[in-house]
């Protein structure tokens, strides 16, 4: 929730959670909560954080110079 009197606190969130219902979820839903948070995670860990393009377009690996994440 947002500090009052700051709209942005909340905006990066906002921005994660279009993304997902624009690019991942299907339109009639999932029969499941465990399909759901299967097709979620999948999501996030496979194609949010490594292959959607961020900031100045580029995907993550991209960004960093072509370097492999820290792990």
């Amino acid at each position: 929730m947002s500090r009052r009197g700051n709209c942005w606190d909340n905006s990066p969130m906002e921005r994660f959670f279009r993304s997902l219902k624009n690019e991942w979820m299907p339109v009639v839903g999932y029969v499941s909560f465990s399909e759901a948070a299967h097709a979620i995670t999948d999501y996030i860990v496979g194609y949010y954080s490594a292959l959607r393009p961020h900031e100045y377009a580029l995907r993550p690996h991209e960004y960093n110079g072509g370097l492999p994440p820290n792990e």
